[in-house]
């Protein structure tokens, strides 16, 4: 493995599901030479989907058995649906996985003692993750299952610092930054298709609407990151005394959208807590 600064130790990272979120860390830990690429290996569920991402990303996937890659595998990434992962458990515990291997999970809902029972002497973290990693932009927050250590902990968060910023959480807040962070990116898009509208609404091109409005929330998001300050105060900076901002703000109060996306992250939470409780009947 290609020697870095990150806390990853030698050997083989399989990518157990490898979709669009595990496509996105097995590319960043490629360009970011964190793993060489003949150490990093992935699975889909065809074949036609493993070819591709092979061609992708010049890895070896494999879409049925492990093919005797897991005895060198020691680090895991599982990265399947709710639905499917106590199968995958199951074939992973079959096909030889080291009970030394570390198992890292991004699956919505499973908590790491329900993945304990698969694997019990396994260390399993767990990672809430977001599609911003598609850019580097990702948020992750990580909490550890029983047998992990600072060290395996400290490996996860170098390969989520990879594709953005990593948090520490504890387990029992993770349905809820599914609920704020893994679906909040969809709140965003909505709110910028909205506000594009808007645009579009008073003469500007839908195009350079979109460019505008992106453009808006990314230095408004940015000025959050960087200043430190509540939004509020931001806010305030914005909105001048019988002003067009103003007017506008008692415009979205009045459509209650406080209230409204603060519900919506409620009601994803409640889902999240409802999923990986056993595979589709």
């Amino acid at each position: 493995m290609a020697k870095s600064s990150t806390n990853i130790t030698a050997g083989k990272i399989g990518i157990i599901g490898a979709g669009v979120m595990g496509q996105a860390i097995a590319k960043s830990l490629l360009d970011r030479k964190i793993v060489d690429r003949q150490d990093l290996w992935g699975t889909t569920r065809t074949q036609d989907s493993a070819k591709i991402v092979e061609k992708k990303l010049g890895i070896i996937c494999l879409h049925e058995s492990y093919d005797g890659l897991l005895k060198k595998t020691n680090i895991v990434l599982l990265c399947v649906k709710p639905n499917q992962y106590l199968s995958a458990l199951s074939q992973l515990r079959h096909e030889g996985l080291s009970t030394s291997s570390l198992v890292i999970s991004i699956v919505t809902g499973v908590t790491t003692s329900a993945m304990q029972e698969s694997l019990p002497d396994n260390p399993i973290v767990r990672a809430i993750t977001n599609t911003p990693c598609l850019v580097g932009e990702g948020m992750t927050a990580l909490c550890c299952g029983p047998n992990a250590s600072e060290t395996h902990l400290a490996t996860a968060r170098a390969i989520f610092e990879s594709v953005g910023r990593v948090i520490e959480l504890d387990e029992s807040l993770c349905n809820a930054m599914t609920g704020l962070s893994a679906s909040g990116p969809a709140y965003i898009y909505l709110v910028i298709e909205a506000l594009a509208d808007g645009g579009v609404n008073v003469g500007i091109p839908r195009n350079l609407a979109l460019t505008i409005v992106a453009q808006t929330v990314l230095g408004a998001a940015t000025m959050v990151h960087k200043t430190g300050w509540h939004p509020a105060r931001l806010r305030d900076d914005v909105t001048t005394p019988a002003g067009c901002t103003i007017g506008a703000l008692l415009t979205l109060e009045d459509g209650k959208i406080r209230s409204t996306l603060a519900r919506a992250v409620e009601e994803a939470a409640r889902i999240a807590s409802q999923l990986g409780k056993g595979e589709d009947r």
